[in-house]
């Protein structure tokens, strides 16, 4: 599998975004609930986002979305490529 041609592919990156994006909602919406014991958003927002937080909170989630995306769709493509 050549990396460099699967990184220049535009299906690629969607995917990386999709996927990331994808794993961003769900895994708040799980922590949120196992944390908080609900959809309890003010204390959320109060722990993770307050006070300045929200910097921190947001390169933090987007780079775990971007990690997470990349490392899946890679692996989608890797797989494509083999079977052809």
């Amino acid at each position: 599998m050549d990396v460099k041609a699967t990184l220049k592919k535009r299906s690629f990156w969607r995917s990386v975004l999709w996927l990331g994006l994808s794993f961003l909602v769900i895994y708040n919406f799980i922590s949120l609930f196992f944390e908080y014991g609900g959809l309890d958003f003010a204390s959320f927002y109060r722990d993770k986002i307050s006070d300045g937080m929200w910097i921190r909170f947001a390169i933090s989630q987007l780079a775990g979305g971007f990690i997470y995306g990349f490392i899946l769709a890679f692996g989608q493509f890797h797989l494509n490529q083999k079977k052809r």
